[in-house]
């Protein structure tokens, strides 16, 4: 029985609704065939760096994760994001309560960047497969996606710990009808779709 760790976030500044939270709980019921030896374990994170700093953790002692799947929401982008890697870089920006890490590096001295340890290629042809725009990315931005991404990637590098990490920045997702005539937006049945896909590609890779 392999076990896969999906995460989210919830609300943060400027961004009162975070589809993610909705997504992970959706792929935590989901039920296939595909999965019949997935253990999957969900946990949706304040969008804190004091949550992120406990919570993952505890949640890999806890659960003994074979792989992560994390997703964080990229509201002014149009298009599933599967990140290559995590910046060792942070921006002054206050999180959902209100504190800000003073500095502009997650570790001084660390390298400038840590490769995410998932078949990226696989992911991306997963998303594509579920009929919605998605790209490959180097830039996990600066705030706690970026962050997660850090902490997720030394974990995998720790003895013991996951052997796999995948992190996927989602856009906002049309909570209404679209009009006649509008330009097609990014709808919740899309996000669903997609991430069941990126969820049935990383099983297969888990296994492998």
């Amino acid at each position: 029985m392999r076990t896969i760790l999906i995460t989210g976030f919830g609300p943060f500044p400027g961004a009162p609704y975070n589809p993610t939270e909705l997504l992970v709980r959706q792929l935590g019921k989901l039920r296939r065939p595909a999965l019949h030896d997935i253990n999957v374990v969900t946990h949706i994170f304040a969008t804190s760096y004091t949550a992120v700093d406990h919570e993952l953790p505890a949640l890999i002692a806890k659960h003994k994760p074979d792989a992560l799947l994390m997703f964080g929401l990229a509201a002014r982008t149009k298009y599933i994001r599967i990140e290559m890697r995590a910046r060792n870089a942070l921006a002054l920006l206050p999180d959902a309560t209100n504190a800000a890490l003073k500095r502009h590096t997650i570790a001084p001295g660390a390298p400038l960047a840590r490769a995410m340890t998932a078949p990226m290629r696989h992911l991306l042809a997963a998303a594509r497969r579920a009929r919605v725009l998605a790209a490959l990315s180097r830039d996990a931005g600066r705030y706690l996606c970026n962050y997660l991404c850090w902490q997720a990637a030394e974990a995998v590098a720790r003895p013991n710990g996951p052997r796999l990490a995948a992190f996927v920045h989602v856009p906002l997702v049309s909570r209404s009808p679209r009009r006649r005539g509008a330009q097609r937006r990014f709808t919740a049945n899309d996000l669903t779709r997609a991430g069941t896909c990126l969820l049935l590609a990383m099983a297969a890779a888990a296994r492998r």
